[in-house]
């Protein structure tokens, strides 16, 4: 939205939290003859309520506060590789970092966080590295930190980020803990919208979306249609592999009768056999899932390398390893129910009468 829109719902203050915010870009000067100026692309300019609203985990000091905001206080929060870079170490608040040519002093130090996709802005990288530098909004206008992101403007002006301007570029996110809360606020929007239209600044009629985040990811496709497809194609590919193995399980059970049923004859109940021949089924499912396993890493080797943005993030972690091999054996142990209930079926007497 506009940056004034923006700052009135902020000073509003209708949500349980609310935050405006933009991605920006500045030179970083280390001051350290060893490591020359560098540039970062990866600056988030926000207000306090950034931090405890997405749950950035922080390894030292805290975010700013709304005071630092109205005040636009000369503050930063950076990321732990931005503070092992610069300083080699996480040790670092109160220390200075000097930003473009202002010098900011370091309050807090994020641990590793990097969501997947980046959710809170997709004008950046929807599947982007995570943001390394955090300053007040109000700060980083008074010192002009580059903008990121897109910038929408529907008539001519001379600065595209002034108040007032007719360009859109801030995010605005509230949280809203309830769906009183939601449905409260969404009247509160359109109450604005009729207040602005009246006032001569919005032309049409009210036209306000509250979309929930996962809503707001659909609208926005962040999860590319091929990936669906991929994954319907490859439950189509498990359900056909479950119904061959059901199949292929029933033939071999039944090739079998007359080893059952001498088994049978011998003392064995229909219990122990069906477990048995359930336990066959699962450790089929096992070499299976070990296989399995091999192609899965030649398949995300080849999405790794293919041209797409989230293509690095084809990896193999040990949660999957653990739910692929899980997934094997349940399929297989399910595949093998039917195949074992007819297997242990065998009357033996008709068996050694036939033999």
């Amino acid at each position: 939205m506009t940056l004034l829109d923006a700052q009135n719902l902020l000073r509003a203050k209708k949500a349980d939290r609310q935050v405006m915010m933009t991605g920006g870009n500045a030179g970083i000067d280390a001051q350290r003859p060893d490591l020359p100026p560098f540039f970062l692309d990866s600056i988030r300019q926000t207000t306090a309520d950034f931090f405890p609203m997405f749950d950035v985990p922080f390894i030292a000091g805290t975010g700013w506060t709304a005071a630092d905001d109205d005040n636009a206080a000369r503050v930063v929060v950076i990321s732990k590789a931005l503070a092992e870079k610069v300083y080699g170490s996480t040790n670092v608040i109160g220390k200075t970092l000097r930003v473009e040519k202002d010098d900011l002093r370091v309050i807090g130090v994020i641990d590793n966080w990097r969501p997947v996709p980046h959710f809170y802005d997709l004008n950046t990288d929807t599947y982007g590295k995570g943001d390394e530098l955090f300053l007040p909004f109000s700060t980083s206008q008074q010192i002009n930190i580059g903008h990121s992101g897109n910038t929408n403007c529907w008539d001519d002006t001379t600065d595209s980020y002034a108040v007032g301007a007719p360009c859109e570029w801030v995010q605005f996110w509230v949280e809203l803990g309830t769906a009183q809360k939601a449905a409260a606020y969404k009247d509160f929007l359109v109450a604005y919208s009729q207040e602005q239209k009246r006032a001569g600044k919005f032309e049409r009629d009210p036209n306000v979306r509250l979309p929930g985040l996962m809503d707001w990811l659909r609208y926005n496709q962040v999860v590319p249609d091929d990936a669906r497809l991929q994954t319907w194609i490859a439950l189509g590919f498990l359900l056909v592999c479950l119904v061959n193995t059901v199949a292929l399980l029933l033939t071999k059970f039944l090739r079998r009768s007359i080893d059952i049923g001498v088994r049978r004859a011998l003392g064995a109940s229909k219990i122990s056999i069906f477990v048995q021949l359930l336990v066959e089924a699962g450790v089929v499912g096992f070499i299976g899932g070990v296989l399995g396993l091999g192609l899965a890493w030649l398949g995300l080797w080849a999405v790794r390398h293919q041209p797409a943005t989230y293509a690095d993030l084809a990896h193999l972690d040990v949660p999957m390893l653990l739910s692929t091999f899980a997934l094997a054996v349940i399929a297989s142990l399910l595949a093998g129910v039917l195949p074992a209930w007819r297997g242990c079926q065998v009357t033996p007497a008709s068996q050694l009468r036939s033999q």
